[in-house]
């Protein structure tokens, strides 16, 4: 009979303040997708995340996964009640940038441009920038459709 091989845990769940609090400590970049517990992380985006865990398995130690529940996280209210999926980047323990929407290629790009600085860095090629962190908040406001310009049909 033959078995199953077990999968590998891809993000580590973060459901804790004082999870997130550890998660912070990690080397590195930490890509965490914040969802809701009415919807669960985002699934559109688990291949994407696999690829790049296989592509960058060399940079296993400052390449990491989280899956945050900003129903139970202090630090993420300001995402709860929302739809849209957002991903928050943490480089060093410090929240560098954020990407709403399950837009793959985006993600894919900012991934792999923090990864490659970070080599840089290691390798003692570049020196650490200092990047401001990102505040939590959601502070974009959804636009009224009175505010959003008319594009020209035709020509």
């Amino acid at each position: 009979m033959a078995t199953k091989k077990k999968e590998i845990q891809l993000q580590t769940v973060v459901n804790t303040d004082s999870l997130w609090e550890e998660m912070l400590t990690n080397k590195g970049l930490t890509v965490i997708d914040v969802y809701q517990a009415w919807c669960g992380p985002c699934k559109a985006t688990q291949t994407l995340f696999r690829r790049l865990r296989n592509e960058l398995s060399n940079d296993e130690e400052i390449l990491h996964f989280a899956v945050a529940e900003a129903d139970s996280l202090g630090p993420l209210q300001s995402f709860r009640d929302k739809c849209e999926p957002v991903f928050l980047f943490s480089l060093n323990g410090k929240i560098v940038s954020m990407v709403k929407g399950a837009n793959a290629p985006l993600l894919n790009s900012k991934v792999l441009q923090l990864i490659e600085d970070e080599r840089k860095v290691l390798a003692g090629e570049i020196p650490r920038r200092s990047l401001p962190e990102l505040a939590l908040e959601d502070s974009e406001e959804e636009a009224e459709w009175s505010d959003v310009p008319e594009v020209p049909v035709g020509k």
